[in-house]
C-alpha cells in the first residue's frame, strides 16, 4: 500500500467537547477544564505532533482553522475530505449538522491549484437523507488492491460505501462491530489500520464469525501479517495508527502516546519489523474528542 509522505492537518480555534458527535462516540469524555485551558492544551498537542513529524521529513500541511463559525472538530480533517491516488478530492456525507461546516471550500480550491488532481466529487447530498460515510474514519482503504474495509454505524451508511467503492472500482468489504458494551463501533479507523505487508485489528470487535473471518482471510491473502489487538487496547486507540513515509521512502508507523503503551512487548516487536515507531502523546484531544492521531492526518495522495 502506497505510505503517503504529505499529509493535511487543520490546527484548531474552537476546540471543545461535542455534544452532537458524543450521541455515538463512545470514546468521548465530559472535560472538567475550563475552554480556555483545553484549547492551549490542545495547541500544545498539535504543535508537538507537527514538529515531530516535521523532524522526520514528513511533509506537514497546516491550515489554520476559521475562528468563526466555531468548530470543535475540525482537528480531524480526515472525516470530511481524502484524496485518492487517482486525483480524485472527495468530499463526504458528516453525522453531526455542526461538522458539515468544516468542509471549506478554500482548502479544496487551494489542493485543485497546488497539486494535480482529476477532479473533486461531493457526496454530501446524502446528508439529506440521513445517510452518512465520514471519510478515512469510515473507510479504511487498501488502494494496492482496491479493497475498502468499514464498520456499520450511524456515520457508515453501506448503500453510499458501496456507491463510493463502486465509483473508483473498489471491492467494499462492510461488517459490524462493537464495543465490550455492545455498542457499535463509531468509525472503522479506531479498530484497524493497513500498512505495508501488516495489519492491526481488533478481531474481537467483530462479534459475527463469518464477518469475522471474511475479514482476517482477505487482509491475509492480500499479503497483510495481522496484528492482532485487544478491545482494552482499541479503546486505548491501539487501532488508530497511519503509516507514512517521508521524503527519503522511510516508512513510520504514527500511534499515539496511550496506543504504544497499552500495546505488549510482542506487539511493540511486530509492529517495529515493519516500520519504524512515531510515538505522539495527545491525551487531551483522545480524551474530550474521542479521536487520535490517525484521525488528525489528511493524507494528500495528489501529485504536486
Amino acid at each position: 500500500m502506497p505510505a503517503a509522505s504529505t499529509i493535511l492537518m487543520i490546527r484548531p480555534a474552537a476546540f471543545s467537547f461535542n455534544e452532537q458527535t458524543a450521541a455515538n462516540n463512545f470514546f468521548q469524555s465530559q472535560p472538567k477544564l475550563q475552554a480556555s485551558e483545553i484549547q492551549q492544551q490542545v495547541l500544545d498537542e498539535f504543535d508537538n505532533m507537527t514538529r515531530l513529524l516535521v523532524e522526520q521529513d514528513i511533509e506537514v500541511l497546516v491550515i489554520e482553522d476559521t475562528p468563526e463559525p466555531a468548530k470543535p472538530d475540525a482537528i480531524f480533517p480526515n472525516n470530511w475530505f481524502c484524496t485518492l491516488p487517482s486525483g480524485i478530492i472527495a468530499v463526504f456525507p458528516m453525522f453531526a449538522a455542526n461538522r458539515r461546516i468544516e468542509k471549506r471550500d478554500d482548502i479544496l480550491q487551494w489542493l485543485t491549484e497546488n497539486f494535480q488532481t482529476t477532479g473533486v466529487q461531493d457526496w454530501s447530498e446524502y446528508e439529506a437523507e440521513g445517510r452518512f460515510l465520514e471519510g478515512t474514519g469510515s473507510m479504511v482503504i487498501d488502494h494496492d488492491n482496491k479493497i475498502i474495509y468499514a464498520c456499520r454505524s450511524q456515520r457508515t451508511d453501506t448503500s453510499v460505501l458501496e456507491k463510493f467503492a463502486s465509483a473508483h472500482g473498489y471491492h467494499a468489504l462492510a461488517f459490524s462491530a462493537a464495543d465490550q458494551n455492545g455498542r457499535p463501533i463509531y468509525h472503522t479507523n479506531v479498530m484497524m489500520c493497513i500498512g505495508n505487508g501488516f495489519a492491526v485489528v481488533c478481531a474481537d470487535a467483530i462479534a459475527d464469525e463469518t464477518e469475522r473471518i471474511a475479514v482476517t482471510q482477505l487482509l491475509e491473502s492480500t499479503g497483510h501479517d495481522i496484528i492482532r489487538i485487544s478491545l482494552q487496547q482499541m479503546h486505548a486507540f491501539a487501532g488508530n495508527m497511519l503509516q507514512l513515509q517521508n521524503m527519503r521512502g522511510e516508512l513510520f508507523i504514527v500511534l499515539s502516546a496511550s496506543a504504544w503503551n497499552s500495546l505488549r512487548e510482542d506487539q511493540h516487536n511486530q509492529l517495529q519489523s515493519f516500520a519504524q515507531p512515531l510515538v505522539i502523546d495527545v491525551p487531551t484531544i483522545e480524551k474530550i474528542e474521542g479521536g487520535s492521531v490517525r484521525c488528525m492526518m489528511a493524507e494528500i495522495f495528489l501529485k504536486a
